[in-house]
């Protein structure tokens, strides 16, 4: 019975869902970007290149061919998925840091303790003058 529950604790945990959406949103931002690559930006960088067509590039070397087009494909989609994320990250982090920064701004209270002790010390400067 504990191993149910251990496993129930862990599986709750908030860091372990979070996880599990990132992962989910990653996800889908990557076929997003990987679907924009391939649909629209390929095609353009295509006519630059006088039609070439990254995908199909290859060196035959005896019977063996050597695909290199595909990784180049794989390595720009790469580059402009990453490029993609760190631009998400980016606006994420500035957020963060905007909604941290009107918390600074805002005056916190002193504790009622500390109030009364103010409120001693601002009276007993009256006495005196």
């Amino acid at each position: 019975m504990s191993i149910i529950r251990e496993f129930r604790e862990f599986a709750m945990k908030g860091s372990l869902i979070d996880m599990a959406v990132g992962i989910i949103i990653g996800a889908a931002v990557s076929e997003m970007v990987g679907t924009l690559v391939e649909s629209i930006l390929m095609p353009i960088i295509g006519i630059f290149m006088g039609g070439v067509d990254f995908s199909q590039l290859s060196i035959t070397v005896g019977d063996a061919a050597i695909a290199y087009g595909a990784f180049i494909q794989a390595l720009i989609d790469f580059l402009i998925i990453a490029f993609v994320i760190f631009m998400i990250l980016k606006t994420i982090n500035r957020m963060k840091r905007s909604v941290e920064e009107e918390k600074v701004d805002e005056p916190k209270e002193a504790p009622v303790d500390v109030q009364l002790l103010t409120e001693i010390r601002d009276l007993l400067k009256q006495q005196r003058t």
